[in-house]
């Protein structure tokens, strides 16, 4: 029998459009079809983002495809899930949030060692277009140094 693969799926856009300063660990509200389509890596987060409704913190426009195999109780792909963090990490994140320019963001998705579903959100600011292009120089240059060596 072959040991249970971990499911991590990262959302490089978020290191690229993003100054990450903090990072936080929260459950995800999940639903019985979109974690068999997590499972099937069938997740695209390049758009995702993170909103406080109040006191909640709400993912948006994380897309989970629909389980193939579900009968009629199937999910809608683009759903609002809910984080779950503790009262002290919100309080926080919210602070965080409210400063003009930081926004909140998911970095990842990954199974823990229970096998439950968390997802790492991020606090930053937007990269302007010029730190974009130093990044991309400094890996290219990376790139030839590890070709040259």
């Amino acid at each position: 029998m072959a040991p249970n693969k971990k499911i991590e799926i990262v959302n490089r856009k978020a290191g690229f459009n993003f100054h990450i300063e903090d990072k936080f660990s929260a459950g995800i509200e999940l639903k019985g079809t979109e974690v068999k389509a997590i499972r099937q890596n069938n997740v695209n987060m390049g758009d995702a983002y993170c909103l406080f409704d109040g006191e909640i913190l709400i993912l948006k426009n994380m897309h989970i495809s629909e389980f193939k195999q579900a009968s009629f109780a199937t999910h809608e792909p683009m759903r609002d899930r809910r984080l779950l963090l503790t009262k002290k990490e919100m309080v926080r994140l919210s602070k965080k949030a409210k400063t003009k320019g930081y926004t909140v963001f998911p970095i990842r998705l990954f199974e823990n060692e229970k096998g439950l579903f968390k997802i790492e959100i991020g606090v930053g600011q937007g990269k302007k277009t010029y730190d974009k292009r130093e990044d991309l120089k400094e890996k290219d240059v990376k790139r030839d140094l590890e070709r040259y060596k």
